[in-house]
């Protein structure tokens, strides 16, 4: 499985999943809003915050139909309300790398994809834009790492964008497994898809959460995902498309989190007794051989005079057959746990 690094940072099996802060557009044309967006993710300890860099007009035709899931509002223009200026973009890579998180960026065209190459360590290409293979191709050529979410792709699709990448040189590619329903129920999310991509490429894969709340994410973690990314919102209340499925930003620090404990419960895989364990539990807790009864030095001891109860000192129970029938060297109390120095 090929790995690879952003700004330093390696992402693949066996390297910490890498966790995407997706702000979008929920900064809804503040900047001030798009800065409490940064230090929000900065808070949450997240690995990058990323925002969308598109135009109304090379995105959507004005002739385009309403989505139900957007009340049929006029897409072309909800679009534009939604717009990232492009003037930001320095300005919010720099509070980005003053601050101390990864700045990133989807870009929707080409003079985006340009704007971004000096400002952004790598590129996002949106689930959506995963057919637009000229896109794909020009963005790779800047030799910057891609991350290409897969929502309603194909393998085919997946393949073809890899290669049109590879194409220019570029095989710095991760794939994002996604659902490109806003929210997705989680009938159609098929976590499994994330083994079927990582068996059928060699490329790291992760997850591009579209569900609501952040336990859908945390299997995905389990279930292999090295990149994690998820829309987050200073409001879900707030006006705009995108707010009402995403999380806040209590919940974006829960999410990377329990990440991180889910990386330290993984473990090495061998089935051992920990160190903490054996501190004090291994034996204070498990059981042994006790005596059921005062036993008197000679006599022959029999199964009714034993009982097995905690803690562990004396003989394992397992031995309980070796020890019927041998005498006792000395005096054993009730009570007190059998050593096979008190036998012979």
């Amino acid at each position: 499985m090929r790995t690879m690094e952003i700004n330093g940072r390696k992402i693949g099996d066996g390297h910490p999943v890498y966790v995407i802060a997706e702000a979008g557009s929920n900064h809804n044309g503040d900047f001030d809003i798009a800065k409490q967006l940064i230090d929000a993710a900065i808070e949450a300890g997240a690995d990058a915050v990323k925002f969308q860099i598109f135009k109304a007009e090379n995105l959507y035709s004005k002739n385009t139909p309403g989505f139900k899931s957007l009340d049929n509002q006029d897409i072309y223009e909800l679009i534009k309300k939604n717009e990232t200026p492009r003037e930001w973009i320095s300005l919010l890579s720099d509070y980005c790398k003053n601050a101390g998180i990864e700045f990133m960026a989807t870009p929707f065209d080409n003079e985006a994809a340009d704007l971004l190459d000096a400002h952004s360590n790598s590129f996002k290409i949106a689930s959506f834009e995963i057919v637009d293979l000229e896109l794909i191709k020009y963005t790779a050529s800047k030799s910057k790492p891609l991350i290409i979410s897969t929502g309603m792709a194909s393998m085919e699709e997946i393949q073809d964008a890899i290669q049109v990448a590879s194409s220019v040189g570029n095989s710095e590619v991760a794939l994002l497994h996604c659902n490109s329903v806003y929210p997705s129920p989680p009938d159609i999310v098929n976590l499994r898809a994330i083994q079927t991509l990582k068996d059928a490429f060699a490329n790291p894969v992760g997850f591009s959460d579209h569900t609501l709340g952040i336990h859908l994410p945390l299997a995905a973690v389990a279930m292999g995902a090295c990149v994690i990314e998820k829309h987050f919102t200073m409001d879900r209340n707030m006006d705009g498309p995108d707010h009402s499925f995403a999380i806040e930003p209590d919940e974006l620090r829960t999410l990377v989190s329990n990440i991180r404990d889910l990386e330290l419960a993984f473990g090495t895989g061998l089935k051992e007794v920990s160190a903490l364990e054996k501190e004090e539990n291994y034996m204070k807790g498990r059981r042994s051989i006790h005596a059921n009864c005062d036993i008197i030095m000679g006599e022959t001891i029999t199964k009714e005079m034993l009982i097995i109860k905690r803690p562990a000192y004396g003989i394992a129970p397992k031995q309980m057959d070796k020890l019927i029938g041998r005498k006792a060297k000395a005096d054993i109390k009730e009570d007190e746990w059998i050593m096979w120095e008190m036998v012979e």
